[in-house]
């Protein structure tokens, strides 16, 4: 007797289970507008263009704004492989944006360039990396925007549905 492949089972796992945090989460009386935002910044955060930040800046943004932690951090992670895939289109977009000396982005010239000089090599990283968040925050706000707006007539009706059932 064979079942299903395992791919596919897991990813029916992970659906279930991804429904029901969303239940929990709007049955803590959390609004479908706030969910919707709280999901939206973690997704966006996560696509920051700098690696090993984005929990910590979740987190940070969960605790002053009084953000639901685990569904920010949920969007997060999901977001973890957009913000790899990613990564080299916000570096060109920042280039783009702040025209300049060119960095090329190939790994055995820029190791060359750490290399020879190593403080020269951290103050254009830091400024190519510095140039991509802010390219990523051109597009992160509008994107923002737009999944909160997507998201909250979705988790209304997830929470009338969640509404219905409790009674």
């Amino acid at each position: 007797m064979q079942g299903p492949p395992p791919s596919r089972f897991l990813l029916s796992d992970r659906v279930r289970a991804a429904q029901a945090n969303l239940i929990a989460w709007l049955s803590t009386g959390l609004a479908p507008r706030q969910l919707a935002f709280t999901l939206s910044l973690g997704f966006a955060i996560g696509c920051i263009p700098v690696l090993g930040v984005t929990t910590g800046i979740c987190a940070l943004l969960a605790l002053f704004f009084g953000l639901n932690m685990p569904a920010i951090q949920a969007a997060n992670w999901l977001a973890m492989p957009f913000q790899v895939v990613l990564l080299i289109p916000f570096l060109r977009l920042g280039q783009w944006l702040f025209p300049g000396q060119a960095i090329v982005l190939d790994r055995s010239r820029i190791v060359a360039q750490v290399a020879a000089a190593p403080g020269h090599a951290v103050m254009q990283m830091g400024s190519l990396f510095g140039h991509a968040v802010l390219a990523w925050l051109l597009t992160a706000t509008p994107a923002l925007l737009l999944l909160t707006l997507l998201l909250t007539p979705v988790l209304h009706v997830v929470s009338r549905r969640v509404a219905l059932q409790a009674e």
